[in-house]
């Protein structure tokens, strides 16, 4: 059943049905965390229930109050040919299982974060009738995006050009959380411990990156000599260090406090911290991942934001400790980059999205 509310006006009392939003996505917390965002923006004035795997997402549904329901999901894993040779059979099951669930919580609407977890919802989602809008972080469309395109009412996307490679394409932007901005310089630098001088935050995804990390170990004493450093390093990936000034933390559950200490930043080039880091006005240096498991798509988010001035870029086949103390003194004296920053139009994409849900609700109820 619908949730119900009440609004009182004078001494009459009247019902307002409270719409469902169904949302899914997972597997990697940036398939998660955009999804909070959007929520945290809705959870007021719609019934919200998340469908997604016994993975990363069902822990952060689960400490953000979300209400969860879990299904299996079947990943293409790339130049594996042998171990893909099930995914037919299990992907049938599995659009069975979301179907389960949404014949159980009936929403008025599916909203996917792409990747594989959203493929069964979205196929079932197709069948019932159920509206379904998916949001594309990359520039290059990943496959599970591709696969369900026409199942979706429409397709979000965070860069202009990727918009139109659909027909139902619309460019919003990235959803991002609230609590990324407008926080407190000096509480943040105090809560990791760090004195006011020049900091360069440096992390690499939420599994953190072993080659950006053994990297910059090399160089810190010397960087520590005039900056802070704050390393998000990834779990189990903290060494013994007594350098001044270098901080390190395996996981940030608050990045708007590491935001908030940031004069500069290194980091890979995932499309939400990407596009977190320009809108929040941080030159960044990015080392995006290029590897076999790769579809290459954070190569072609650097090239983009370093084709319009927003961005360095240092390959990761030219990483070095050098190569990398030479751009990250570089970055930190770069008024050219500061500049177009300050100028750029990237921005939070949650109330281009949010419009856009509503949009498909008012016209499906």
């Amino acid at each position: 059943m619908r949730r119900l509310f009440f609004i009182f006006q004078g001494n009459k009392k009247y019902i307002k049905i409270m719409k469902k939003i169904m949302f899914c996505g997972g597997g990697s917390a940036g398939h998660v965390i955009p999804n909070i965002a959007v929520i945290e923006q809705l959870k007021d004035e719609y019934s919200i229930s998340y469908a997604g795997t016994d993975a990363i997402e069902k822990n952060i549904c689960y400490a953000n109050g979300v209400e969860f329901y879990e299904f299996g999901a079947v990943k293409l894993v790339r130049g594996k040919i042998l171990q893909n040779l099930s995914i037919p059979f299990k992907l049938i099951k599995s659009i069975k299982d979301a179907g389960k669930i949404l014949d159980k919580v009936k929403p008025d609407l599916l909203f996917c974060k792409g990747g594989y977890v959203c493929i069964p919802p979205a196929f079932a989602a197709n069948k019932r009738g159920i509206p379904v809008i998916t949001h594309e972080s990359d520039l290059s469309v990943g496959l599970a995006n591709k696969l369900i395109a026409k199942k979706c009412e429409k397709i979000l996307t965070a860069f202009p050009s990727a918009a139109e490679k659909f027909k139902n394409g619309v460019y919003t932007g990235t959803p991002m959380r609230a609590r990324l901005f407008n926080r407190n310089r000096n509480e943040a630098l105090q809560t990791f411990e760090l004195e006011n001088r020049p900091t360069l935050i440096v992390f690499g995804g939420g599994s953190g990156s072993k080659i950006i990390n053994e990297n910059l170990r090399k160089i810190v004493f010397g960087l520590c000599n005039s900056i802070n450093v704050l390393h998000v390093c990834g779990k189990g990936n903290k060494i013994e260090t007594n350098i001044q000034g270098y901080k390190q933390i395996e996981f940030a559950e608050d990045m708007g406090l590491v935001y908030a200490c940031a004069d500069a930043a290194v980091a890979r080039c995932g499309s939400n911290s990407a596009n977190e880091l320009i809108a929040l006005k941080i030159p960044a240096l990015f080392i995006p991942l290029e590897n076999s498991r790769s579809r290459g798509d954070q190569v072609k988010n650097a090239e983009y934001f370093l084709n319009i001035g927003l961005c360095r870029v240092l390959r990761e086949k030219q990483l070095t400790p050098q190569t990398l103390k030479e751009n990250i003194l570089r970055l930190l004296n770069d008024g050219k980059l500061k500049t177009a920053l300050a100028a750029s139009t990237v921005k939070c994409g949650n109330d281009c999205i949010i419009r856009e849900i509503k949009a498909v609700l008012r016209r499906e109820f």
